[in-house]
């Protein structure tokens, strides 16, 4: 694939033009101001700050702090989380902080922005040795390695996150726990309508 750069002045900004040819020599072209790519790089500012403040600060009220006036988190397929602020953070301050593995590690492995959401897939890699409410609801520690992905989808409103979505790779996380029979996780089952 071959790519061409270029741009004009608008009244937003310069535009970053971006030419990419495919088969038959047809093109299209992906226009971005350069201010709708600050707005980007702001997004993903916040979401960062948001995760250190969780993750490596340890502090819940900081963490909510760069999120939306009724913001909502959610881990999938658990179900845990909270809406609104003080439910967030209360689901911060008493699931998730005290419960992080000792081990705990993140590794992005890509992230994808655009103007009303970010979704950043990483490797979270720990050794099971406590408790973890927010993630494995009624499982007691197992002391094992487990690697698995999780995909968080964050929504933004006004700069502020209003949404998180963290859906995690269950089945390899079970089986590599070996806690498959001990889950307590109730996920609901469509169902087809009645003939």
């Amino acid at each position: 694939m071959t790519g061409e750069r270029g741009g004009d002045e608008t009244p937003f900004g310069k535009n970053l033009l971006v030419r990419r040819q495919g088969t038959g020599g047809m093109g299209r072209a992906v226009e971005v101001t350069t201010a709708i790519a600050q707005f980007m790089r702001d997004l993903e500012r916040v979401w960062d700050q948001h995760r250190d403040a969780l993750l490596v600060r340890r502090d819940p009220a900081a963490a909510v702090a760069a999120m939306a006036d009724e913001p909502s988190v959610t881990h999938i397929p658990a179900l845990t989380g909270g809406t609104g602020r003080q439910a967030v953070e209360r689901f911060y301050a008493d699931q998730v902080l005290p419960y992080l593995p000792a081990d705990l590690t993140l590794t992005r492995i890509s992230r994808t922005v655009d103007r009303w959401r970010l979704v950043e897939e990483t490797t979270v890699s720990f050794t099971h040795d406590r408790e973890l409410p927010w993630l494995l609801p009624g499982v007691e520690p197992t002391f094992r390695r487990a690697e698995v992905l999780a995909i968080a989808v964050a929504g933004f409103h006004r700069m502020k996150i209003s949404s998180v979505r963290v859906l995690w790779d269950y089945a390899t996380l079970t089986a590599q726990l070996n806690v498959t029979g001990q889950l307590n996780v109730t996920v609901p089952v469509a169902t087809a309508p009645a003939r």
